[in-house]
């Protein structure tokens, strides 16, 4: 009995001390909620359309961060704005999957270059845009065909609209590119009125436009969408697609 004990106690051994002595994993650096800031050096910079990702060493260790181009270096100091976190993040522009991207805005005044910490869509970068500004008036000519509605009759009538195809042709006010894997543009026709927000039409597209084009979008109106982060909307038009 007392040799069969002692074998156990051998046997125990090897295994409490495998466990004392195992490494335990790095825990994950916190990401920063919306509304934080995130500072550290930059190892890496990546410049695409409208953007520039910056990979970072931070306190907490490295990080790749996204915001709106800004004329940066390796080896600067930079502090990220109003960082909010994404996972699993495809960028179709780098061909890349991020486990995880900080987007926001560089501090302003911080880098030559940088655009201000708001960003040119609000207070995250790459959430979906809100409400465009003011712009001059502006007089289209209603498009022509099956579904062809100006923006004021999609604004205004959202839920007789809700899920159905709609043509619009409109001018670009307002266009961000390759957010969340698509393209967001602020149609207006001259329809409307800002007093109730029936002039401006917010519409998502994989295809590129530019500020002030006249263009004609198909796409199917959403209403109450909610993309978290504080940005939902009462009705958009999703999906749209570019006709000649």
């Amino acid at each position: 009995m007392k040799n069969l004990l002692a074998i156990c106690l051998l046997a125990a051994v090897p295994l409490a001390w495998s466990q004392a002595k195992a490494p335990t994993a790095p825990a994950a650096p916190a990401a920063p909620a919306m509304g934080n800031s995130l500072s550290g050096e930059v190892l890496e910079v990546k410049d695409v359309q409208a953007y520039t990702y910056l990979r970072l060493k931070t306190a907490q260790g490295e990080t790749w961060a996204a915001v709106p181009t800004a004329k940066v270096k390796k080896g600067d100091k930079v502090t990220v704005m109003n960082a909010m976190v994404m996972n699993n993040f495809e960028s179709k522009a780098l061909k890349k999957t991020f486990d995880s991207v900080v987007f926001g805005a560089l501090a302003q005044a911080q880098v030559a270059g940088a655009a201000p910490a708001t960003g040119p869509m609000g207070a995250a970068p790459h959430a979906p845009p809100k409400a465009a500004a003011e712009a001059p008036d502006v007089k289209v000519p209603k498009a022509t065909g099956p579904n062809a509605r100006t923006v004021a009759e999609v604004l205004a009538k959202p839920a007789d609209l809700k899920d159905k195809p709609v043509l619009i042709r409109g001018k670009v006010v307002k266009y961000n590119a390759a957010i969340m894997g698509k393209n967001w543009v602020h149609l207006r026709d001259g329809s409307g009125s800002a007093a109730d927000k029936t002039n401006d039409v917010l519409v998502t597209m994989k295809d590129e436009v530019k500020l002030g084009d006249v263009v004609t979008v198909k796409g199917v109106v959403r209403t109450d969408k909610d993309f978290g982060g504080g940005y939902a909307y009462k009705v958009l038009v999703e999906d749209a697609i570019l006709q000649k």
